[in-house]
């Protein structure tokens, strides 16, 4: 990058190292998926932190929980619309879908009961449900967002139940092994920064707790470096690895719900934050323990993204500080659009292109690079619509009011498309074309 530009930078990660009285703040800039920028302020212990020092995510943990659900999912294991019931028996809110859990509209309580799970060593999962009776949850499922920490803790004991062995074991052998990540851990191995409350009044530290959770692991127990970090920031920008599908990854970032209905900045898709700002919506999660915060967010459009780890309880903007990174890279060394280069496309694919009538409007079906398929008006007033195939002249809606409806392509005897029938609106090559199955039929006097 610019020196200019990694200055700035240097310069905005100073600023809030020191403004918010950081023990020790590290931060780094994803770009194609690579680290192109790393920086870091203060110090552990006499040093100053580099990028294979250890600092706990928090919550970012869930994005990996979220990421094995989704492949069992891909794996025919499970549905998301499956009660938690089919998989988890025996808890009093097993009517909550794993959607819902992914999702936080699961209604289910935010914390644990008992003492404050992040600060306290951990329950195991049989004491953990023992104490979620009938009040656990506080909403109707489904009804709102409502973030759950416990919600978690249950989707590590399913991922515990399918695979048969401890959820962190799953997490490192189907993540972060595949990934590179060897530095990704439950427990601070090697460098690391301890954890530390900074006096509200003075300029003195106290230490943190930094107990195993238990059952409540899979919420926020894991530490990570920035060289792993960048990693999972890369992936979840869609540098997948093989880990999950590009489609896949794409649904867990669909907005399901949202956090502040009255700006809609800040939503969740499936176990993946969403966050709306200065035009762009960003993926990612932030993460907070006792002692830490931490945050890995990307913009999956342009693969910008930004990850920043410090060691303290509170005092930083750690999502703003990623997402000021992520735009003072933007402004000063913007994303190049994709190169285009031509395609070798199927003759019937192609056949199918061009206009398309519905009534006597006129809509474009495009074939994309990728084997897709885009329908939009011809005067540009309405939306885009992309369908994806699914077998032989058929097409699933992938957004807007066709989302997971059905294309089907019409063929007279000789094999020629003449209509499209997309969930019963017909589609013709002109418009009310009579040869084609228009709903109640075209006039018999015809256009006059």
């Amino acid at each position: 990058m610019l020196d200019s530009t990694q200055l700035a930078l240097y310069r905005r990660l100073a600023r809030e190292q020191s403004a918010g009285r950081a023990p020790s703040l590290v931060a780094a800039v994803v770009r194609d998926g690579e680290i192109v920028w790393s920086g870091a302020r203060g110090r552990v212990g006499d040093a100053r932190p580099d990028n294979d020092t250890q600092y706990r995510l928090g919550s970012i943990t869930k994005t990996m929980i979220a990421t094995v659900v989704m492949r069992l999912r891909d794996e025919g294991r499970l549905a998301l619309t499956d009660p938690l019931e089919r998989h988890l028996p025996g808890t009093a809110f097993g009517f909550v879908t794993i959607a819902q859990l992914l999702s936080h509209t699961s209604g289910l309580t935010s914390e644990s009961p008992g003492g404050w799970w992040e600060r306290s060593p951990g329950a195991d999962w049989a004491a953990l449900t023992a104490s979620l009776g009938e009040d656990a949850t506080k909403l109707r499922p489904g009804s709102r967002f409502h973030y759950s920490n416990v919600g978690f803790g249950v989707l590590g004991e399913l991922v515990a139940r399918h695979r048969g062995r401890p959820w962190f074991d799953v997490v490192r052998d189907e993540i972060l092994i595949p990934l590179g990540m060897h530095r990704t851990t439950p427990h601070p191995e090697g460098a690391h920064a301890d954890g530390f409350a900074v006096h509200p009044f003075a300029d003195v530290l106290l230490p943190e707790p930094s107990p195993d959770t238990g059952a409540m692991a899979p919420a926020g127990q894991l530490w990570s470096t920035v060289t792993d970090l960048g990693r999972w920031t890369a992936f979840l920008g869609g540098h997948t690895g093989g880990v999950l599908s590009g489609n896949t990854l794409a649904e867990m970032h669909r907005m399901n719900t949202v956090d502040d209905a009255e700006v809609w900045a800040t939503g969740f898709g499936l176990g993946v934050m969403l966050v709306r700002h200065e035009g762009r919506q960003v993926a990612g999660h932030t993460g907070s323990m006792p002692g830490f915060l931490a945050a890995s967010l990307i913009d999956p459009a342009t693969g910008t993204g930004a990850l920043c780890m410090g060691n303290t309880t509170s005092g930083i903007g750690i999502a703003a500080l990623c997402l000021d990174l992520i735009g003072i890279t933007e402004k000063r060394e913007p994303a190049l659009d994709a190169e285009w280069q031509p395609s070798t496309v199927d003759p019937n694919l192609l056949a199918l292109t061009g206009l398309w009538h519905w009534g006597p409007a006129p809509h474009l079906l495009r074939l994309t690079g990728d084997g897709r398929l885009t329908l939009s008006p011809v005067d540009g007033s309405g939306r885009v619509f992309g369908f994806a195939p699914l077998g032989e002249d058929r097409w699933r809606g992938l957004n807007g009011y066709y989302s997971g409806e059905t294309l089907t392509v019409g063929r007279d005897a000789t094999g020629t498309a003449t209509h499209l029938n997309l969930v019963t609106f017909i589609f013709s090559r002109t418009p009310y074309d009579p040869a084609a199955p228009i709903p109640g039929g075209v006039h018999e006097a015809g256009w006059r």
